[in-house]
């Protein structure tokens, strides 16, 4: 029978938090906000710092559009001229006036989609990344799925109310724009004030101003988001703001003030939380098994908004994979070696990979290119 081979665990007591999991944060401040539904999260933690009715399903209108854009980004046709069929010319509501043959790049109608909030421009946008708005649908929910909006489902790409299925949750949208502004690309679009595009049937240039009040001219610290109505969801707004190391997406729907629910929700984050490193990165110290020792490491740091008061409540939890015999060569261990569990009130809520510093080998090595070199230069194992 094969050996069996347990953990060789150590406890280091932390006085911080690190995860990248969303967390119920026992908050010290009370935000008032006229919303039905609103939800504060810190981007790269992804902890909950304040919530109403976050899970609460409900028409979201306009913020529609970041998934649109999103998937529009990710499909690497933004360079492609996107042909306006009658179906994107004839879409009802807010529109950037698209006429029905025109050509236009996709990476522009992007730009109108969040900006002016153009909803032919999300029909034509769904038509030329989907290969129909039905298609484009099913990639909506596709993707709605991977990211874990578990109480959202896409009828439409603009969010018109003209289906009973297309909702989502203050939440959820939260989680969407989480995952938006991973990416460069839709990080400079929803954070642009204002975008030209060419207007091929006039002898005039597009220019599109951003709707977001809180970028243009509201809020110092706003860094972009998106607007919506209609009649049945009422005012929705996404939005995200950052100061100093920290960054935050606050979410609102049915909102009568939604400007400074915003902003209140903010500035009471930045108050009352701070962005505090749990773990550096580099080599893991305090490990007594000599084959671990000075071998081991994480690879990128990790840090987590918190409290005054939340700094003496977390533990993280070292445990390492017991070496075996045919890892006497160092270059037969795993890469993952092990990981850190960080608990929150004896609750884990984060794990962490530990890896293994190989030792270079010869041949990998700056050693192996004199010795090819020097090889080359005497003709040594060279053919014939």
């Amino acid at each position: 029978m094969k050996k069996q081979w347990k953990l060789i665990i150590f406890y280091i007591s932390l006085t911080l938090l690190i995860t990248n999991l969303p967390q119920k944060a026992k908050a010290s401040v009370s935000v008032s906000v006229s919303a039905r539904n609103a939800i504060l999260m810190e981007q790269d933690s992804g902890r909950v710092l304040f919530e109403k009715g976050a899970h609460e399903k409900r028409k979201i209108a306009s913020i529609t559009k970041i998934m649109t854009a999103i998937l529009a980004i990710e499909s690497g046709k933004l360079d492609e001229m996107v042909t306006v069929s009658d179906r994107a010319e004839g879409t009802e509501g807010s529109s950037l006036y698209l006429k029905k043959g025109e050509k236009i790049k996709l990476e522009d109608l992007v730009y109108g989609l969040m900006l002016r909030s153009g909803n032919d421009a999300a029909v034509a946008i769904a038509e030329h990344v989907g290969g129909s708005l039905e298609g484009f649908v099913f990639l909506m929910n596709q993707k709605a799925e991977e990211i874990g909006m578990t109480n959202s489902h896409f009828a439409n790409p603009h969010g018109l109310d003209d289906s009973d299925d297309h909702y989502s949750t203050a939440y959820d949208m939260a989680l969407l724009t989480r995952y938006a502004m991973e990416n460069d690309t839709y990080r400079t679009i929803s954070g642009t004030k204002e975008h030209h595009a060419p207007n091929p049937t006039e002898n005039w240039e597009r220019e599109w101003k951003n709707k977001n009040k809180l970028l243009t001219r509201l809020y110092k610290y706003s860094t972009g988001g998106k607007t919506g109505y209609t009649k049945l969801a009422k005012r929705t707004l996404v939005s995200t703001a950052s100061k100093g190391d920290m960054n935050l997406i606050a979410v609102t729907l049915n909102a009568s003030d939604d400007w400074n629910d915003h902003i209140s929700m903010f500035e009471s984050a930045f108050k009352n939380y701070d962005i505090v490193q749990i773990i550096k990165s580099g080599n893991l110290k305090k490990i007594n098994n000599d084959f671990y020792k000075q071998k081991i490491y994480i690879k990128n740091e990790y840090t987590y908004p918190v409290t005054e008061d939340e700094k003496d409540k977390f533990q993280i939890d070292i445990q390492l994979v017991n070496p075996k015999e045919e890892w006497e060569d160092s270059r037969n261990a795993p890469d993952v070696v092990g990981k850190a569990v960080v608990r929150f009130e004896d609750q884990p809520i984060k794990e962490i990979p530990i890896y293994y510093r190989h030792e270079k080998d010869e041949d990998s090595s700056w050693f192996k290119q004199i010795k090819d070199l020097f090889a080359a230069l005497t003709g040594v194992n060279t053919n014939g």
